[in-house]
């Protein structure tokens, strides 16, 4: 049997300790009341028809309920299809489709829109509503009380259990096909990468419907307490770091640069942690420094994706081992059975030498089947032995440290020169006017493509695009300098972290297009 739900059935955690969290609504889940809402809501889906192999959507925001949704699904072998509360009619529908669900777990605002779009998608049998029944769904309290014992379906490593949407920031998502397998290497990798034991408290800020839930579920796994947040709030998350004594912060690049700039005393709050996770999007190298001199805690800057449940088969700084980071530059060593090599983005069979770019390929045993009804998309990034091509360009130095460079898809050709935005991001972003930045190409139609920086100011001040220039000549070759500068309030990102360096293609587009009328 390999049925990743066994985690809540460890005898060696007292049944009355906290394993979730909710302050939004403040309730506390111990790990006995964890495991019997499990059962019961598992119970619930088989009384209606749910079977092993059965694709059930999740279609709620952050809460308790999305958590026990996971076990419950999990633990009768079904499969569970996550979205996010902000998706919309098309945006739902088009996840519940592709899946092929036969349930959704929603709330009562979820099932308005379902109602919407229900004779729109054949699959759906029942929707299960947390709130009251409306709509002719089904009331989530309605299921009763499990027996005591409640065994978990017999699943092999290989049982699929989880499809992971994309985030879909270049063009329709994809559904990155999870096992069981995957999710026990990954909570087992996360939690020996952080050294997680049954003392600590964890404070979680990402999505439910994100693989970065894997964080808290490791927290569990190890026995701990995992307290959860709705979505980033920042004087909340500091206000429950302080409460709680937490000791592993969630975090990313954009919650950093906030606490970089946080008022004065900001320390206190953080007094009790001992590692930050950052992942998502790269962590400049300036903006990491500032946050080590600051607050002296070790930031687990990790590497993952979609496809490897984070770092189930991926990468990370560990806090015992500060060299790793290579002066606030890498995003450490294969963790847990992962491998690493570099390959050229052209020929993937040929493998790149030490201290070389090329595309970054992954292998291990949390690294996805494939895509869900795609087997054109799965042969091209998933190969016969074994590697999976992330699409993510970087390089590996001799001591196996990773660094990244930037998105295969995001590297800018200028007139033959390549150039990468993150590189040209890392020095704009030391600039003392310069708050956040975020550099991509657009099409030019002699040099092919060109630079330009979208860059946000700190208040009261600016530049323009001459003293940009000229502050970069000082730090960089000439092709790189951005030709243009858009200032912006703030850059779009998925979920306020991943960079939608498309949606600032589309914004520089218009704005042209604006200043030609």
């Amino acid at each position: 049997m390999s049925n990743v739900t066994t985690l809540l059935d460890a005898k060696s955690v007292p049944e009355a300790k906290a394993a979730l969290v909710c302050p939004g609504r403040n309730e506390t889940y111990s790990y006995k009341r964890l495991r019997e809402e499990m059962n019961r809501v598992g119970l619930g889906l088989l009384s209606l028809g749910v079977k092993k192999g059965d694709r059930v959507c999740i279609y709620l925001d952050s809460s308790p309920e999305y958590l026990i949704s996971y076990f419950a699904i999990w633990r009768i072998g079904a499969v569970a299809v996550p979205t996010n509360i902000v998706y919309r009619g098309k945006e739902l529908l088009h996840v519940i489709n592709d899946a092929g669900a036969c349930t959704v777990i929603t709330d009562e605002q979820g099932a308005g829109i379902i109602a919407g779009i229900r004779t729109e998608a054949p699959t759906v049998s029942h929707v299960i509503c947390t709130g009251n029944a409306v709509n002719g769904t089904v009331a989530w309290d309605s299921f009763p009380p499990a027996p005591e014992i409640t065994r978990a379906a017999n699943c092999s490593p290989e049982d699929l259990c989880h499809i992971q949407y994309t985030a879909g920031t270049t063009g329709r998502p994809k559904g990155a096909m999870l096992t069981h397998g995957n999710w026990m290497t990954a909570l087992d990798t996360e939690r020996d990468a952080l050294r997680l034991r049954p003392t600590d408290v964890y404070l979680g800020i990402y999505p439910m419907g994100h693989v970065g839930l894997s964080w808290g579920l490791a927290v569990i796994r190890a026995g701990g307490t995992y307290v959860m947040m709705e979505r980033f709030d920042l004087d909340r998350y500091l206000a429950l770091a302080k409460q709680y004594r937490v000791t592993v912060l969630a975090g990313m690049p954009p919650v950093i640069h906030s606490l970089v700039h946080a008022p004065p005393g900001t320390e206190d709050h953080l007094a009790a942690a001992r590692v930050i996770i950052s992942g998502g999007g790269q962590l400049l190298p300036a903006v990491w420094e500032a946050f080590d001199r600051r607050y002296r805690i070790p930031v687990a800057n990790s590497y993952g994706l979609s496809e490897t449940i984070v770092i189930g088969s991926g990468t990370t700084t560990l806090p015992e081992y500060p060299h790793l980071t290579k002066g606030y530059q890498s995003v450490g060593v294969a963790v847990g059975y992962t491998e690493i090599r570099i390959v050229d983005s052209a020929d993937p069979d040929q493998e790149l030498p030490y201290g070389e770019c090329g595309e970054i390929a992954l292998r291990g045993p949390a690294v996805a089947k494939g895509y869900w009804n795609l087997p054109d998309a799965t042969r091209e990034v998933f190969r016969p032995d074994g590697w999976f091509l992330t699409g993510d360009i970087g390089f590996l130095d001799a001591d196996g440290i990773l660094c990244i460079t930037d998105r295969k898809k995001d590297m800018i050709i200028m007139s033959g020169w390549k150039i990468y935005p993150t590189e040209v991001e890392n020095v704009i972003v030391r600039h003392p006017a310069v708050a956040d930045v975020a550099v991509f190409g657009v099409p030019d139609e002699r040099r092919g493509e060109v630079p330009v920086a979208a860059i946000v100011f700190k208040p009261g001040m600016a530049l323009d695009e001459k003293e940009l220039e000229a502050y970069c000549r000082d730090h960089m070759a000439g092709y790189k300098i951005p030709r243009q500068l858009m200032v912006m309030d703030a850059l779009p990102r998925v979920h306020g972290w991943k960079l939608l360096r498309r949606d600032l293609r589309e914004q520089f587009s218009s704005r042209q297009r604006g200043a030609a009328r």
